[in-house]
C-alpha cells in the first residue's frame, strides 16, 4: 500500500534491508531474512529485534523508497506484505512517473513531486475504501472544503468525486487534485510556490479523447473551443475517463437539449448525482441497451449465477440482472447466450435444496410450463424476496385493470376489427376510404399482397425448410420472448426468418409481444383519437404515405396506405415528442407487411423509442451520434481504408439512411428484410457490423475513387446489386452448420448475396460489443450536441450581424457572455425564468431553430454591470434602476425575456450608435413604460437633483452676431419667437423634429427631469465631471424654457384651457438641439469606448459577479 513519505536514513537502512530492485529516482528493498529460501541467522536476529524494539512489531516485509541522488536522507512510499503487492506499485511508478522525473532539473523538485504525488494516490485510496462504507467520508469532506475555497463556487455546485493527478504545461508536469462536480471540472495545484488554478465548465466541453506520447503517459485530453487541457498520472485512468465523459455527457444533455432527450428520473437533479449514482447509470444504460429495455426501467439486483441451457446440456455461467419488470441473464462472453423473461410471464420464483453439484439453486417458473434453474446465486434469500415482492405487485395491478377492462368492456361495445382487402377501384371511392380509414386490419398485409421474385419454386422450397427447423427448435426450446438467444437462434436468424414466422419472431426478439399483452384495446383507443385531426404532423404524414415502398402492391392500394396512416397517426398521437419523423414511414411498411397492424404498432414502438432512443427526436441526435461513431470505429477496424479518406464524415454522411432505415432504403426489397431480422435479433450492433462489411467488402474500390460523389456511387450500386438467397436446402444445411459463409475480399458487383455479406460482417467483427458502443456513444453525444450549439450560434450571429456595427470578434464574446449567464442561472438558479422558457419552447412545438437564450431580469442586470460603458454614479441603486428601466424598454412583447438580437441592438446603441441613438435612447429610458408610475410618483417629492433657476423673462439672443451687449441698436424679440429661431439655427425645423419623433410621446416635466438625475450619475467619476455638471446645467435651463416656448398656450388662453400652472412638454428633438449646444455633452456622448476591453474584463468577473448572489438567493429558497 502507498504509505505517507517518511524520512528514513540509508547508513542505518542498509543493515536491516536488502535492496532487491533500482533505478535512478526508487530502490525497492526486502528485510533482511525475509523472502529467503532457509532461515538463516541473520533473519532470525532481525526477526526478534523486529518484536522486541518495533513497537507495532508488524514490519512490512517490503517496501519502495524514493532516492534522491547524493543524499543519505530517503522517503519510504510503500510497502507490502508479499512481494507481487509491492511490484504493482513498482511497476505503476516505473510507468508512470519515472519518464517524467528525468525533466526535473533540481533534483529537490523530484522530491517535493513525488511527495505531493504519493499523498494524492493515498487520499485517492482512502477515499475509495471509505465511500463503499458511507456516502461522505471524511476525506471527501476534507476535499470538498478544499474545492469550495480555491474556487468560490456556491454551495448547491455539488462536488461528485475528485482524483489525483498531473496536468501539463509545456513539459513540465503539475502534480495536484482534480475536482469533478455536477456542473464544472476544476483542477488546483499547488507546487514549489506557484499556484495553478483553473475551472471548465462542461458545457464548453467539445470533445473527450485519451491520447500518448511525447513525456507524457496515456492521458485524458479535454478540449474545448479556446483551448486543450491534458491530464495524466490517473491512480485508474480507465475509471476517472469514464466518470468524467458521464458528467460531461449529462450536463450537455440537460443543458443543451433538455426536451430533445431522453434523461434518467435521478440525473434530471443534479443535487442526487453521486460517484455511486453515476457507476449505477452506467450500468443501467448497458443492460437496457443489451436487452433492448424500456428506457423507463430501474435496475434493481445484479448477480453472478449460473443457468441451465438446453441446448448446451449444461450450466452456463454469466450475470443475472434484474429490472422493474425484467429477468435479463448474460453470458460472461456477451451475445454467447442470452435469455430475457419479463415478468409477466413468471408464475413463481423458489429456492431449491442445496447440493453440491447445484449450490443455492432458484427455480422460476413461466405460464408456458418451462422452467428456468439458476445456481452459485451468492444472495439468494435477498434475491429472491426482492422478486417475489415485485412479482405480487405486478400480479396485481394485472388483476386490478383486467378489472376495469372487463367494466368498460360491460358498457362500451368492443372495439371493431376487420381485414378490408381492395384489390380493384371502386365507384364509390370516397365512401372506401372513409370505411379503409377507420378499419384496423387483424391480418400481415402479406397475406394479401405479396412481392413477386424470380426463383419462386426454389424460394417456396427453402421456406419449408426454414419453417420445419424453426418448429423443431420450437418444440424442443419452447417459444416467446423467453426463448434462449444462442449461437444457432443467431445462425438461423442469419440465414433468413421464414415469412410465416417473421411476425411473431420479431415480436419475440423486440419484445414488442409483452407491450400487446399488457395494453389490450390500447391501440384501438388511439385510432379511434388520432384519426380525423388535422395537424403539422398528419400533414407531413399524408405527403410520405405514398413514398413508402411505392414499389410493393401492399401500399399501391388503398388499404395498405390507410393500414400505415393509421399506425403513423397512433404513434404521433401517443409520443408527442417525436411525433413524426421522415424514415418512420419506411419503417413501419415493412412491419405492417409482415405483422398484424396492432403488432406492428408496437413493433414501431420499440425501434423508435428502445432499440434507437433518440433517433427520431427533433434533430435525429441518436442517429447523429451513430454517425460519430461509426468514424471512430472506422478509423479502429478499417485504417487503411480511413487513410485514404481525410474527411471521414463523407463515408457517415452516406451511411445516415443506412441506419435510420436499418438498411430498407438502399437494399433490394428482400434482402434488406433479412437486414431487419438481423437488426431486431442483435440490435443497433447489427447495423454497425453490416455498415462495416459494406466498406470493408467495397474497400479497394473506394481507395481508388477521383471523388466523393464517385464513392458515394460505389456503394449505392453495391447495396443495389446485393441480393437474397437462392441457396438449395442442402447449401443451406452446410451453411447453418459452418456458422459462416465467407465472402472473398473485394466481390464484384452482382456476385454478393445478403447471407454472405450478414455472415462476413458477423465474422468479422463480431468483437463490436454493446458496451463498447454505449461508452462511444456517451463521448461522441457530447461533440454531436456540441455541433448542434455551433449551428445554433451561428444562426444567432448571422440573423443579428447585418444590425449592428459591432465587430465579428465581439459580437461572438458577446453572445458566449449572454450563453454563460444563461447557464450560470441553470447551474445554481433552478427556478429560473430561463428555464421554464426553454421547456415552454418545447412544449409550443417550436423547431430547434427556433429556440434560443434568453434572459431574465435578474440575468439582464449582471451584464449590464459588466458590460454598459457608461458609470452609475457609484451608487448601485441608481445602475439598478437604469438596469431595470432599459429591460423593460427591450422587453416589447412582455415575456419578462429578452433574446439576443434585443441585448446586442442595445449595445450597438451604447458603443457603436451616434449621439441621436444614444440620446434618443435616454428619452425612451425616461417615458412610459421605461418610466413606471411608482417612480412618476416618486419623481414629485424627490430631492435627488436641484434644478437651477431659470429666468422666463431675460431675452435669450440665438443664432446672430452678438457680442451679448445691450446696446439698444437692436430691437429684442420676442422671447418664445427667439426660442423658435433657436431651433431653426440648429437645423431642427417644423418637419425634421416630426420625423424623428414621430413614434414617440411627448416628455413631460417630472419625467425630463429624471432624465437630468440619470445624466448626472452617468458624468460621476469621469475626469471632466464638473464641466458636465455645469453643461447639464444649461442645457436644463434651455429645455425648460423651450418646453414654456413651444408646448403651452400663453396668458388667458392657459385659464381658457384649464392647463395646470407646472405642466409643460418637450420632445427629442428639443432635447437634442439643447444637447448639441454644449460641446462638453456631444463629447461625452460622442466618446468612443473599449467594447473588446470591456468584454475581456467582463469574463473574468462574471462567475465571480454571479456566484455569491445566487448562492444567497439558493440559501433563500432553502
Amino acid at each position: 500500500m502507498w504509505l505517507n513519505p517518511e524520512e528514513v536514513a540509508l547508513k542505518n537502512a542498509l543493515k536491516l534491508w536488502i535492496t532487491e530492485r533500482s533505478n535512478d529516482f526508487f530502490l525497492l528493498q526486502r528485510r533482511r531474512g525475509r523472502g529467503e529460501p532457509t532461515a538463516r541467522i541473520s533473519g532470525l536476529l532481525v526477526g526478534a529485534l523486529d518484536t522486541v524494539l518495533d513497537s507495532n512489531a508488524r514490519v512490512t516485509p517490503f517496501r519502495i523508497l524514493l532516492q534522491i541522488p547524493g543524499s543519505q536522507i530517503s522517503w519510504i512510499i510503500a510497502s507490502g506484505a508479499v512481494m507481487e503487492e509491492v511490484n504493482k506499485h513498482w511497476d505503476w511508478l516505473a510507468h508512470n512517473l519515472l519518464h517524467s522525473l528525468s525533466i526535473f532539473e533540481n533534483k529537490e523538485d523530484v522530491a517535493s513531486f513525488v511527495r505531493g504525488k504519493v499523498k494524492g494516490l493515498i487520499a485517492e485510496e482512502s477515499r475509495g475504501r471509505q465511500a463503499a462504507q458511507e456516502d461522505e467520508p471524511e476525506k471527501f469532506r476534507e476535499a470538498l472544503l478544499k474545492f469550495e475555497r480555491h474556487f468560490g463556487l456556491p454551495s448547491s455546485e455539488k462536488l461528485v468525486t475528485f482524483y489525483s493527478c498531473c496536468t501539463w504545461k509545456g513539459r513540465v508536469p503539475r502534480q495536484g487534485l482534480l475536482y469533478l462536480s455536477i456542473n464544472h471540472m476544476a483542477f488546483y495545484s499547488f507546487l514549489l510556490g506557484k499556484e495553478v488554478k483553473f475551472v471548465i465548465p462542461w458545457a464548453e466541453v467539445i470533445r473527450l479523447e485519451r491520447v500518448s506520447g511525447g513525456f507524457m503517459t496515456e492521458a485524458i485530453r479535454v478540449s474545448t473551443r479556446q483551448r486543450q487541457r491534458d491530464f495524466s498520472m490517473f491512480l485508474n485512468l480507465d475509471e476517472a475517463f469514464g466518470v468524467v465523459g458521464q458528467l460531461a455527457d449529462i450536463a450537455l444533455r440537460r443543458l443543451l437539449d433538455s426536451e430533445g432527450l431522453e434523461l434518467d428520473r435521478v440525473l434530471q437533479q443534479p443535487t442526487r448525482i453521486t460517484k455511486r449514482v453515476l457507476e449505477e447509470q452506467a450500468l443501467r444504460e448497458y443492460v437496457l441497451a443489451l436487452f433492448r429495455l424500456p428506457r423507463g426501467e430501474a435496475l434493481h439486483e445484479v448477480a453472478s449465477c449460473s443457468v441451465w441451457t438446453p441446448h448446451a446440456r449444461c450450466h452456463t455461467a454469466g450475470t443475472l440482472y434484474t429490472t422493474d419488470n425484467y429477468l435479463g441473464f448474460s453470458s460472461r462472453e456477451e451475445g454467447q447466450c442470452i435469455l430475457l423473461i419479463p415478468l409477466s410471464e413468471v408464475v413463481s420464483v423458489e429456492k431449491a435444496e442445496s447440493t453440491c453439484a447445484l449450490p443455492n439453486p432458484v427455480i422460476v417458473s413461466v405460464r408456458s410450463k418451462k422452467a428456468f434453474q439458476l445456481i452459485e446465486l451468492q444472495e439468494r434469500d435477498d434475491l429472491v424476496e426482492s422478486l417475489e415482492c415485485r412479482l405480487r405487485s405486478l400480479h396485481l395491478k394485472q388483476s386490478a385493470f383486467r378489472s376495469s377492462r372487463h367494466a368498460k368492456t360491460a358498457c362500451c361495445p368492443s372495439p371493431y376489427y376487420t381485414f378490408y382487402y381492395d384489390t380493384a377501384c371502386s365507384d364509390e371511392e370516397e365512401m372506401e376510404e372513409q370505411v379503409l380509414r377507420n378499419t384496423v386490419n387483424t391480418e400481415a398485409l402479406m397475406t394479401a399482397f405479396h412481392y413477386n421474385t424470380p426463383g419462386s419454386n426454389n424460394n417456396k422450397n427453402m421456406e419449408a425448410v426454414k419453417e420445419k427447423m424453426w418448429e423443431d427448435h420450437f418444440t424442443e426450446f419452447g417459444r416467446g420472448v423467453h426463448m434462449f438467444r444462442t449461437d444457432k437462434v443467431q445462425r438461423m436468424v442469419a440465414m433468413g426468418i421464414p415469412e410465416s414466422r417473421r411476425g411473431e419472431l420479431w415480436m419475440t426478439l423486440s419484445d414488442a409481444s409483452s407491450d400487446l399483452d399488457s395494453h389490450p384495446g390500447y391501440y384501438a383507443s388511439l385510432v379511434q383519437t388520432s384519426m380525423g385531426q388535422s395537424n403539422l404532423t398528419t400533414d407531413e404524414i399524408e405527403r410520405d404515405l405514398h413514398r413508402s415502398l411505392p414499389d410493393h402492391p401492399a401500399f399501391q392500394n388503398p388499404t395498405g396506405i390507410a393500414a400505415l396512416r393509421r399506425v403513423l397517426t397512433a404513434y404521433a398521437h401517443r409520443n408527442p415528442k417525436i411525433g413524426y419523423c421522415q424514415s418512420m414511414n419506411i419503417l413501419a411498411s415493412v412491419l405492417l407487411l409482415y405483422a398484424k397492424e396492432e403488432e406492428a404498432f408496437w413493433l414501431l414502438v420499440a425501434v423508435c423509442e428502445r432499440m434507437l432512443p433518440d433517433y427520431f427526436n427533433r434533430r435525429v441526435i441518436g442517429a447523429q451520434v451513430d454517425q460519430s461513431v461509426f468514424e471512430q470505429l472506422i478509423g479502429e477496424c478499417l485504417p487503411d481504408l480511413a487513410d485514404h479518406f481525410p474527411d471521414l464524415s463523407t463515408l457517415s454522411s452516406v451511411s445516415l439512411s443506412w441506419f435510420l432505415t436499418i438498411f430498407v432504403s438502399v437494399l433490394p426489397f428482400h434482402s434488406a428484410v433479412r437486414v431487419v431480422d438481423w437488426f431486431f435479433f442483435h440490435g443497433i450492433k447489427a447495423i454497425f457490423q453490416l455498415a462495416l462489411a459494406v466498406l470493408q467488402a467495397n474497400a479497394g474500390r473506394l481507395c481508388t475513387r477521383v471523388d466523393d460523389g464517385q464513392a458515394l456511387m460505389v456503394l449505392a450500386s453495391f447495396l443495389e446489386h446485393v441480393g437474397s438467397d437462392q441457396s438449395s436446402p442442402a447449401e443451406f444445411f452446410q451453411l447453418l452448420a459452418d456458422g459462416s459463409n465467407k465472402m472473398a475480399d473485394t466481390p464484384a458487383v452482382g456476385q454478393t448475396n445478403i447471407t454472405q455479406l450478414i455472415s462476413d460482417a458477423n465474422e468479422r467483427f463480431g468483437d463490436l460489443t454493446v458496451r463498447k458502443i454505449e461508452r462511444l456513444r456517451c463521448r461522441h453525444r457530447i461533440q454531436v450536441l456540441q455541433a448542434h450549439e455551433d449551428t445554433t450560434k451561428e444562426n444567432a450571429l448571422r440573423v443579428v450581424a447585418p444590425d449592428v456595427s459591432i465587430s465579428a470578434e465581439n459580437l461572438v464574446d458577446i453572445y458566449d457572455l449572454f450563453k454563460t449567464e444563461h447557464f450560470i442561472s441553470l447551474y445554481w438558479g433552478d427556478m429560473s425564468a430561463v428555464a421554464a422558457a426553454e421547456a415552454a419552447s418545447w412544449r409550443r412545438g417550436a423547431s430547434y431553430l427556433e429556440r434560443q437564450y434568453r434572459l431574465d431580469l435578474a440575468q439582464f442586470k449582471s451584464l449590464y454591470g459588466l458590460l454598459a460603458p457608461w458609470p452609475a454614479g457609484g451608487a448601485q441603486r441608481n445602475a439598478d434602476i437604469l438596469a431595470q428601466r432599459t429591460f423593460t424598454l427591450l422587453d416589447s412583447e412582455r415575456h419578462h425575456l429578452l433574446s439576443f438580437r434585443d441585448f446586442a441592438l442595445w449595445l450597438d446603441t451604447l458603443y457603436c450608435g451616434d449621439l441621436s441613438d444614444k440620446v434618443k435612447l435616454l428619452y425612451r429610458l425616461h417615458l412610459p413604460p421605461a418610466l413606471t408610475d411608482s417612480e412618476e410618483r416618486s419623481s414629485s417629492s424627490s430631492s435627488g437633483m436641484k434644478i437651477p433657476p431659470v429666468s422666463s423673462s431675460r431675452p435669450l439672443y440665438v443664432g446672430g452676431a452678438s457680442d451679448g451687449r445691450a446696446d439698444g441698436k437692436r430691437e429684442a424679440k420676442d422671447y418664445q419667437e427667439q426660442l423658435k429661431q433657436m431651433l431653426q439655427d440648429l437645423g431642427v425645423g417644423k418637419d425634421k423634429e416630426k420625423n424623428i419623433h414621430q413614434h414617440l410621446p411627448l416628455m413631460k416635466q417630472h419625467e425630463f427631469i429624471q432624465l437630468c438625475k440619470t445624466l448626472c450619475c452617468l458624468f460621476h467619476g469621469d475626469p471632466d465631471e464638473n464641466e458636465l455638471f455645469q453643461a447639464i446645467a444649461k442645457v436644463t435651463s434651455l429645455v425648460l424654457q423651450i418646453g414654456e416656448a413651444t408646448t403651452r398656450p400663453a396668458g388667458p388662453d392657459r385659464d381658457r384651457l384649464g392647463l395646470p400652472e407646472s405642466e409643460w412638454t418637450v420632445s427629442l428633438a428639443q432635447i437634442l438641439a439643447s444637447v448639441l449646444t454644449e460641446q462638453m455633452l456631444v463629447n461625452f456622448l460622442e466618446k468612443v469606448c473599449d467594447l473588446t476591453g470591456r468584454i475581456a474584463a467582463a469574463k473574468e468577473k462574471q462567475y465571480q459577479q454571479r456566484a455569491p448572489l445566487l448562492a444567497l438567493q439558493h440559501a433563500h429558497r432553502r
